[in-house]
């Protein structure tokens, strides 16, 4: 296997997104052609309604796609078992039912599910990870709170953490900063690129922080017309693919700044 390919860990090949009811086929988005490497932090922008949910839990195998494949780490996903598949891909959504009254490290020990034995016994190496993915978030000394205690920020914090304890080559999270402030929407999105670099992971997430996005990452998928448009901030920004995501009359992309203004 050529370094390349091993450093591939999320590619798609002419994916269609969507819902199959009975006979019909409700396309969200087409034509969508991806490739996520190891280290880098992808944003999964477009307004709403555009299908960011929906590609998400495709490429996690929540959903099953319409046509095109999902290969991750260089397998295809319609052939991977979910015992494999949780080895593969954390995924942290944003309603997930999670008990509050378990306390922060037994929430971020979940994480070592896929690893241990039927009766959920902790090894030594399960009990390195957990501490290693408190460590790497900084929330030691919140560790023995109980969830329900915590502030959105702090609780965000525990299932990124939750989901670096689980250790998978890839990280998905939808809308990681729902409900926080401007503050704390860049905290937790400085805090995802300073962990693609550190360890290595490719972070893969849902925002409509757009210009914190295009700030931050090192690719995005923008949907748009029910197509998806893949590349560096960059290359996105000088093809004028940000230039019509927002009708005119309120909003607009400037290019100078790369940010959107309201005129």
């Amino acid at each position: 296997m050529s370094s390349k390919n091993s450093n591939k860990v999320l590619k798609t090949e002419d994916l269609t997104i969507g819902y199959k009811k009975k006979s019909h086929r409700e396309i969200v988005a087409s034509g969508i052609n991806i490739e996520i490497n190891a280290g880098e932090l992808v944003a999964v922008i477009g307004v709403n309604g555009s299908g960011k949910s929906t590609l998400l839990k495709t490429l996690s195998g929540i959903i099953q796609n319409i046509d095109g494949e999902i290969f991750i780490s260089n397998n295809s996903l319609l052939n991977t078992t979910p015992d494999k598949l949780s080895k593969y891909i954390s995924l942290v959504l944003t309603e997930q039912l999670l008990s509050k009254n378990l306390s922060v490290i037994e929430l971020i020990a979940l994480g070592r599910q896929p690893y241990t034995n039927w009766i959920g016994s902790l090894t030594k190496r399960d009990l390195k990870q957990i501490m290693y993915a408190i460590q790497l978030v900084n929330i030691e000394e919140i560790k023995n709170k109980k969830c329900h205690e915590l502030s959105d920020g702090q609780f965000q914090k525990v299932l990124i953490a939750r989901a670096l304890a689980q250790d998978t080559p890839l990280i998905i999270l939808d809308e990681p900063t729902t409900h926080l402030d401007l503050y704390h929407k860049a905290y937790v999105l400085k805090l995802l690129q300073k962990l693609s670099r550190e360890t290595n992971k490719a972070i893969l997430f849902a925002s409509h922080e757009i210009n914190l996005a295009l700030q931050l990452c090192d690719k995005l998928v923008i949907l748009k017309d029910k197509t998806a448009l893949f590349g560096t901030p960059a290359e996105l920004i000088e093809n004028g693919a940000l230039n019509d995501l927002f009708p005119k009359e309120l909003i607009q992309f400037d290019s100078k700044t790369s940010s959107f203004k309201i005129k």
